[in-house]
């Protein structure tokens, strides 16, 4: 179904890959090294990569049965080997980050993905926002914070917030009760599948963005109404511009330029007579 503008009541965002730049650094090495390869260069070595930190579930295994898809033999070996060391690196960064004190969450976070933090500012003008996240909440904040977002946000729910996470429903319910709207007039916005999931256990509409590391095809299978290149694009569609208002996309509909000033001319040789 298309997304239904008069729903929308609230917006609640995903963290990771929707308003974080999380693990591009990663996304942005791996790509480096699969550049090198024939056949994987450029977009598709960055597609692939990204690919790779996706399975973060189960990491190596994943990198490796991705790298033998697109036909690497034991001729790229030492390219597994660098991709293996990176991904495990991350890993490792990661479970520090699981085990890390709450009072440790006020490390720089991570950069904003471009115009983010403009949109922010601007949506909250006429939407209230709230964030929900697998990560840890003092993290979030930290980063909301950090960018000087945090004040716009009525709630967030962290891994902790909430009895059960992303996809059950319960961080939307958390965030729609402190905005005080019904989870239904909720619009997620996040870049996975289990943001998908999660809005539609809830009963909201999705929209799932591509900067992240979901794919358009797996995110419109799990419910997203509408796709968008990246967040801040969304800013366009719940609040556009007024030359987006008063202009058409039809070029039936523009006026005819030469038409006008053949008019103009013939107002004026009239006027003379």
């Amino acid at each position: 179904m298309p997304l239904d503008l008069d729903r929308i009541d609230a917006l609640v965002f995903d963290i990771d890959g929707t308003l974080a730049d999380t693990d591009d650094h990663l996304v942005d090495q791996i790509a480096r090294v699969l550049d090198a390869v024939p056949f994987v260069s450029g977009r598709r070595a960055t597609k692939l990569a990204r690919q790779i930190v996706m399975g973060a579930e189960t990491p190596v295994n994943t990198a490796y049965g991705l790298l033998d898809q697109v036909g690497l033999d034991d001729e790229f070996s030492r390219v597994k080997g660098k991709v293996k060391d990176l991904v495990e690196r991350a890993r490792e960064q990661r479970r520090r980050r699981a085990e890390r004190p709450a009072e440790a969450a006020d490390e720089v976070p991570h950069d904003m993905v471009p115009d983010v933090e403009e949109m922010l500012h601007a949506l909250a003008e006429r939407y209230p926002i709230s964030a929900m996240s697998t990560g840890g909440e003092p993290r979030i904040r930290a980063f909301l914070e950090h960018h000087g977002v945090l004040e716009h946000f009525a709630a967030v729910a962290g891994a902790q917030t909430t009895p059960r996470m992303k996809p059950y429903p319960d961080p939307l319910h958390h965030c729609a009760e402190a905005m005080g709207v019904a989870p239904e007039r909720c619009l997620v916005v996040g870049d996975t599948t289990v943001d998908m999931r999660t809005a539609r256990a809830g009963g909201a509409q999705a929209v799932g963005v591509l900067c992240g590391f979901g794919t358009e095809d797996e995110l419109r299978r799990e419910g997203a109404a509408l796709i968008l290149a990246t967040t801040s694009d969304l800013l366009g569609v719940l609040i556009p511009s007024e030359d987006e208002i008063e202009g058409s996309a039809d070029p039936a509909a523009q006026p005819d330029e030469e038409a006008a000033v053949r008019e103009h001319s013939e107002a004026g040789d009239t006027a003379s007579m």
